[in-house]
């Protein structure tokens, strides 16, 4: 995985799935994978999936050239609430795009370190023919 600032201050983990090197053949079936992991997590809690792509069409919003569908899957680790601030940034989402002949994962960088590493362990998995 990647990470990089998107727009200058968001500290964003990014992957490019090339298809050839996943079981996986939509966008569905990745969001599927992650609910999975998600649901086997004993402390994160699934909340939602979202078609990113079907609203943005249906409000007659601008979809970048070469992305054929994209979904969130929003989660939270929510293990403690140390101060009110930490709800600007939760729950959690990752969002996959399918690009044609790869998919694309991304998520904000969560503020706790045990969740970048099990967000980060969950989209590596996904490459399962590497």
């Amino acid at each position: 995985m990647k990470q990089s600032l998107l727009m200058e201050k968001y500290p964003v983990f990014a992957l490019d799935l090339p298809k050839a090197e996943t079981s996986c053949t939509s966008v569905d079936e990745i969001l599927a994978a992650l609910k999975a992991r998600i649901d086997a997590h004993p402390k994160v809690a699934y909340i939602a999936t979202f078609d990113h792509f079907s609203h943005t069409k249906a409000i007659g919003g601008t979809v970048a050239e070469g992305i054929l569908d994209a979904k969130n899957i929003v989660f939270c680790f929510g293990v403690m609430i140390p101060n009110p601030q930490v709800l600007a940034v939760r729950p959690r989402a990752i969002g996959v795009s399918d690009m044609g002949s790869h998919f694309h994962i991304t998520f904000l960088e969560p503020p706790m370190e045990v969740a970048t590493k099990e967000m980060e362990a969950w989209c590596k998995a996904l490459a399962d023919k590497a």
